[in-house]
């Protein structure tokens, strides 16, 4: 049997027993494996030993909080995150992106939903570059930037800077059409798996994080162009 064939293990951290019950149950008739978790500090260590293929985690917890879990993590676990916040709260939203989150919903998530985003992650996961590539396919330059897709590292001016998984995955995008508009639509499609919605503000907010991430002027950026009504640009030379 190979990987791509066997059940896809998850993460459940949710201190509401009956929640975590009515999700588990759900994702199991999916063929998920899921364990639960009810605390943020056992959390870190079951998922750092685990290292399941995704975890869902609630950002109100006994112990620390979702958000302490996804610092705590990020470093060492390379899975996708779906953060459940409890409001539809940008706050809470945009932190969870900024610790390294992949996506997130609102609670309670409908479970078809639920289940949709979760395959959406999985889909994202399995583009990541693999160590069978190439020398040429391994590398793209890209003016001042370097993304070395195998070791998943980027440089700026020749000096590594840090992503995030979803900084990382949209630098990538971008490199990909270097030169050309890329829609906010299609970053959705492709980063999130699903469509843009013109009123999910997350892809702009992931450009605002990724271009301060590369030192780029947010009111005059370089590299990365806003191309009004059309999408973004990432340009080939810094001017």
């Amino acid at each position: 049997m190979n990987s791509e064939s066997l059940p896809k293990q998850i993460v459940l951290v949710e201190d509401d027993t009956n929640l975590a019950e009515l999700i588990r149950d759900f994702l199991q008739n999916y063929e998920f494996e899921v364990e639960v978790v009810g605390d943020g500090i056992k959390a870190v260590e079951v998922i750092l030993t685990k290292q399941p293929d995704l975890v869902i985690l609630d950002v109100m917890l006994p112990g620390q909080s979702g958000m302490d879990v996804c610092r705590q993590i990020r470093a060492d676990y390379s899975g996708m995150i779906l953060m459940q916040t409890a409001l539809d709260d940008d706050i809470d939203q945009v932190m969870g992106l900024e610790l390294g989150a992949d996506d997130y919903v609102v609670k309670q998530v409908q479970p078809r939903l639920l289940l949709s985003r979760l395959r959406a992650l999985l889909r994202r996961q399995s583009r990541l570059p693999t160590q069978e590539m190439n020398v040429s396919e391994q590398q793209l330059i890209i003016g001042p930037i370097k993304v070395d897709l195998q070791h998943r590292q980027v440089f700026l001016d020749n000096l590594p800077i840090k992503l995030t998984t979803a900084e990382f995955e949209l630098l990538h995008l971008l490199a990909q059409h270097v030169g050309t508009v890329v829609s906010r639509d299609d970053i959705a499609q492709q980063i999130r798996g699903y469509e843009y919605d013109g009123l999910d503000r997350s892809i702009d907010r992931r450009i605002s994080r990724l271009r301060r991430s590369l030192l780029d002027d947010p009111h005059e950026p370089k590299l990365i162009k806003t191309i009004r009504g059309q999408g973004y640009q990432l340009c080939a030379i810094k001017a």
